[in-house]
């Protein structure tokens, strides 16, 4: 009789304590850190799964740096996987907060404090370009330039010109999405 695998706890968090430790920037800046480590250091995701589960979690209510590495922690080990991921990334969070803003409150008119919270601005700025190819790149290959083009314009549009919550947009291409298969699996049923 073998003994299944012990699921991966160690790893799982050692991966979310390291996004917790140098994801300055707060949620956003923290998930090209979570598609490092996740889909290309562990290979728990895919980037189609990796791609759903940042879709879904910019829909759901609350925090983006609590929701992905509960769900990231549940899918590779259970209960005990959401509980190690969530608590891994926040703890550092919690502990950096605490203390940066005692050194900042206290020495926030020297000018190599204030040059510090904005020299972060460029380096987030990089990770979100470098997140923005990957899912250019990944958008373009399933759907085509011109669909993906085209889709980023109308909710480019809904989201900054009309003011459209981005978690309704999301919400309305993940309908689209579940009803667009049936609809062709239906169309080459009938051919």
């Amino acid at each position: 009789m073998s003994v299944p695998p012990s699921p991966p706890l160690r790893p799982l968090f050692w991966a979310f304590l390291r996004i917790g430790l140098l994801g300055f920037g707060g949620g956003p800046s923290m998930i090209p850190l979570i598609q490092q480590e996740v889909v290309k250091r562990h290979g728990w995701m895919d980037e189609e799964a990796f791609g759903d589960v940042l879709a879904i979690a910019n829909t759901l209510p609350g925090p983006i740096a609590t929701k992905m590495p509960g769900y990231i922690g549940y899918r590779v080990a259970g209960v005990s996987g959401c509980a190690i991921a969530v608590l891994a990334v926040i703890v550092p969070m919690i502990v950096a907060m605490i203390a940066l803003l005692g050194v900042f409150s206290r020495y926030r008119d020297v000018s190599w404090i204030q040059g510090m919270s904005q020299g972060v601005v460029p380096v987030v700025m990089v990770m979100m370009v470098q997140l923005t190819l990957d899912f250019w790149n990944k958008s373009r290959l399933a759907i085509g330039v011109w669909v993906s083009l085209g889709m980023a314009g109308v909710a480019g549009g809904l989201i900054y010109w009309l003011g459209v919550h981005p978690g309704l947009v999301i919400g309305a291409l993940l309908l689209a999405a579940l009803v667009t298969p049936v609809a062709r699996r239906e169309q080459e049923a009938g051919r």
